[in-house]
């Protein structure tokens, strides 16, 4: 029966950064740096409002948008953080996780044949969506701009077929952010083009040189503003995204979301309640801690003549390979086999990725002075 499956959901492959991860997680003796996952635990005082709600059988369904306390807590604090006022009754959405909101965001803006400029090398987790729309990614390349997709980049992609455009900064896979001034000028260009913007900012909270913008800040009225607390709070299993958008929006979002999962998880709504209030500031001393971790690996890696841009946010090293003409897989098949470390090959986040490979910072220090220790002694070999 496989030749009646959908040609789009048959087409679509599963992501490079699981596929590695599958193919080497067995190799005795890895060191692993390729997942995007916190190595904290979910703070106890979460848990704890976790553990309390299924004990006060808090197990049915909420409002499909979300707890109202939950969404007037997302609401208060994108505009304590970020200076973005959002009315919680219509214009915030709860989901489960950020994917969720990149998903129903993607199916209710997206026509058939329409275009989504995307910064190559970015996040595999969009194209797929957008070909399951039967709409187009469009890869901007970035790097020659220290992986940046700023305005003038964007404008030479741009034609009548263009939907949307997404910002997904701090960058998964690159670590780089965009500054005010470059959002500023990204806005001024859409603001009178019919042309969403989904801002993913999901790293919103870990960034290391300067206080994180929403482009939201200056072009509200077209921009879908996809977060969670998968990073911010180490909560990724917990499956709580938020979505924030302008009501004429956010009502057509909505009815997407209703239709796919009805509400977030009800027990993870509470936690996140207590994580967006009690925990308002939980990221801050895991952010000092992963710039630590950020320092080091870039004074590490400089120091074995890797040419890399240092990360600005998230924590992830975007690093050029050493060896000229090597394609990305077959160095970090390499890598895993003969130095047992485990990293992500550029060529996972689109063909703009190739001859680069992602290191994950989201693991201990002594994690990274191994893994490190043994990239320099593979380097040394070769």
């Amino acid at each position: 029966m496989e030749h009646l499956i959908n040609a789009r959901a048959s087409n679509i492959e599963i992501s490079g950064i699981r596929k590695f991860f599958n193919m080497v997680a067995e190799t005795e003796g890895i060191i692993s740096l390729t997942i995007g996952q916190p190595d904290f635990p979910t703070p106890e005082h979460v848990k704890a409002a976790g553990i309390k709600a299924i004990h006060d059988d808090f197990t049915t369904y909420t409002h499909n948008a979300g707890m109202i306390d939950l969404r007037k807590a997302a609401a208060e604090y994108y505009l304590k953080k970020y200076d973005v006022d959002y009315d919680p009754d219509s214009e915030v959405i709860i989901t489960a996780g950020a994917s969720e909101a990149i998903d129903i965001t993607f199916r209710t803006i997206l026509d058939w044949d329409t275009e989504v400029i995307l910064p190559g090398p970015v996040y595999p987790g969009y194209e797929p969506i957008i070909r399951l729309c039967g709409a187009n990614p469009v890869y901007a390349d970035t790097t020659t701009n220290n992986f940046k997709m700023t305005a003038d980049i964007i404008n030479s992609y741009i034609t009548n077929k263009t939907r949307c455009i997404v910002l997904p900064y701090p960058s998964n896979p690159t670590g780089i952010s965009l500054s005010e001034k470059e959002l500023y000028e990204i806005s001024e260009l859409l603001r009178d083009k019919d042309i969403f913007v989904l801002a993913d900012e999901i790293y919103s909270e870990l960034v290391y040189e300067r206080p994180h913008t929403s482009i939201a800040k200056f072009l509200k009225e077209k921009t879908i503003v996809i977060n969670g607390l998968s990073k911010s709070h180490s909560m990724t299993g917990w499956r709580i995204g938020m979505l924030f958008a302008t009501n004429n929006i956010a009502k057509h979002i909505l009815k997407v979301h209703q239709y796919n999962i009805t509400c977030a998880t009800s027990i993870s709504q509470k936690a996140a309640l207590e994580a967006l209030t009690v925990g308002f500031d939980d990221a801050l001393p895991m952010r000092a801690e992963y710039k630590k971790r950020r320092d080091y690996v870039y004074n590490r890696l400089t120091k074995m003549g890797f040419d890399v841009v240092k990360p600005e946010g998230a924590f992830y090293f975007f690093v050029k390979i050493p060896v000229s003409g090597m394609k990305s897989f077959d160095f970090a098949l390499s890598l895993a086999h003969e130095a047992k470390v485990a990293v992500v090959p550029g060529s996972a986040f689109s063909h703009l990725g190739e001859g680069y490979f992602r290191l994950s910072f989201a693991y201990s220090m002594e994690i990274l002075e191994e893994g490190l220790n043994r990239i320099e002694n593979y380097l040394i070999s070769k």
